[in-house]
């Protein structure tokens, strides 16, 4: 898959940004380092690009929010699941179908995205990805079962495009990078951190059946929020046609919307036999599966295996979350300094180690304070990865290259609780321990085959 790229060099391949200059790409530098003038554009030139400020705050600001508006919808699952359950009449196996809808939405991204990229600007995949969220959560509140399930597909796909552009738009800045990606993943963990008060506040308020439907009224109002968000922040780009610079001087003018569809499936292709990618990406889909599967079947777990008060346990997710956001604000900064490879393979062992500490003593209390804590540790994992990422590919194939690593990580955050939900019909939700320590014992893994930062200059 593909996300939003703000080099001209890129544009000959991955033609994702906004508007582009007629100007060679060998002297080309990044729109939001390199101002360029109207004075330096050929005579004649029209489609003069309109540069970034080193750091455009606004779109900053929106992005952070679009991963916010996830983070509260991902927050909000957990708590509700017994909700879900007792409101429907089902079982464990059918909440598999809403994470299994959910991962078909982002396997679905993985496959279009590189041909929406190709002929969409980052204004509009960041519109239609913000329109997706909005149509699901509108969806919910009025849904039967299999209604309901249809609109986890659309909320997935929405922050496919959504968040995997912005992503990627956040990681190309020149002006630290690693900051602004922690501060962007930072708004989604304080998404998940507010989604279960939001969820267990509403839901434990209310004695009608389907009550707890109220709480996709708040989400609605979010939703709109981001839309407002993106149509002001990106409308340099929501409203233009991407412009094509090889359309016009490669001789396939005849047929451009093929030979941008070739072009980017060949560049996909090429990825695909990268060793970095597949070990980043199985990285990611490991750990996000074990924060999903972890965050996800909490609640259910600890008051079926536990015994615990659903009023009381519907928070201790917030307690993961809370974790995960103080993670993310608080080690970026070491992590980065002491050596980001180094730090996460520390602090893959610390979860794995807080995770048999979790599953192994049976109190309520100290095993939501050891799910803090690997929520703490787990908080710089994904703005980290995708830092090392952007540092181990090209330039001119970051943009496909963090795209497909984003959306698989995400993808692997829906099929483990899935697969945890069908186990669990049979064996019970006490298969929630095993799997979570086996997913982070893999992720660290696969972390530890990463190959090491090249020294490189651009």
């Amino acid at each position: 898959m593909a996300t939003t790229q703000t080099t001209l060099t890129e544009a000959q391949s991955f033609p994702m940004t906004e508007l582009k200059l007629d100007r060679p790409a060998s002297g080309s530098k990044d729109a939001e380092a390199q101002p360029v003038s109207a004075d330096e554009a050929p005579a004649g030139e029209t489609n003069v690009v309109r540069s970034e400020p080193a750091t455009p705050m606004l779109k900053l600001i929106v992005a952070g929010y679009s991963f916010f508006c996830a983070g509260v919808n991902d927050g909000t699952l957990g708590p509700l699941i017994p909700y879900i359950i007792r409101s429907f009449g089902i079982g464990t196996g059918e909440i598999a179908i809403i994470y299994g809808t959910t991962f078909v939405g982002w396997l679905l991204a993985a496959i279009t995205n590189p041909i929406l990229t190709a002929h969409l600007t980052l204004g509009q995949l960041l519109g239609i990805g913000a329109a997706l969220q909005l149509l699901a959560h509108c969806l919910r509140p009025w849904s039967p079962l299999a209604l309901f399930c249809i609109t986890f597909f659309f909320q997935s796909l929405g922050m496919a495009y959504q968040d995997s552009h912005s992503n990627t738009f956040v990681s190309g800045l020149k002006n630290v990078p690693h900051r602004w990606l922690s501060f962007i993943h930072a708004c989604y963990a304080l998404g998940c951190f507010i989604g279960p008060l939001i969820a267990t506040a509403i839901a434990t308020n209310t004695n009608a059946t389907d009550g707890w439907k109220r709480v996709y009224f708040v989400l609605i109002g979010i939703c709109v929020l981001n839309m407002a968000g993106v149509m002001v922040a990106f409308r340099d780009t929501l409203w233009s046609r991407l412009h094509q610079p090889n359309d016009t001087t490669t001789g396939n003018n005849s047929n451009p919307s093929k030979h941008r569809n070739r072009a980017a499936m060949v560049g996909m292709a090429r990825l695909m036999k990268s060793k970095p990618l597949w070990l980043l990406s199985l990285f990611y889909f490991f750990s996000l599966g074990a924060g999903f599967t972890a965050g996800g079947w909490v609640v259910e777990f600890l008051t079926t295996v536990r015994g615990g008060d659903l009023a009381a346990t519907g928070y201790v997710p917030t307690g993961f979350y809370g974790g995960m956001l103080a993670g993310r604000m608080l080690l970026a900064e070491p992590t980065f300094r002491y050596g980001e490879q180094r730090m996460l393979l520390v602090y893959s062992a610390l979860c794995v180690a807080l995770q048999l500490v979790f599953w192994l003593q049976p109190n309520i209390v100290g095993s939501a304070v050891a799910l803090s804590f690997i929520g703490f540790f787990t908080g710089p994992f994904f703005a980290t990865g995708m830092s090392v990422a952007s540092k181990l590919f090209a330039r001119e194939d970051q943009t496909a290259a963090l795209g497909f690593i984003f959306v698989l990580a995400q993808a692997g955050g829906a099929l483990f609780p899935s697969i945890t939900g069908i186990i669990a019909t049979n064996a019970g939700v006490a298969v929630l321990q095993p799997i979570v320590l086996v997913l982070f014992v893999a992720a660290g893994i696969s972390w530890w085959l990463v190959p090491k930062i090249p020294q490189r200059s651009e």
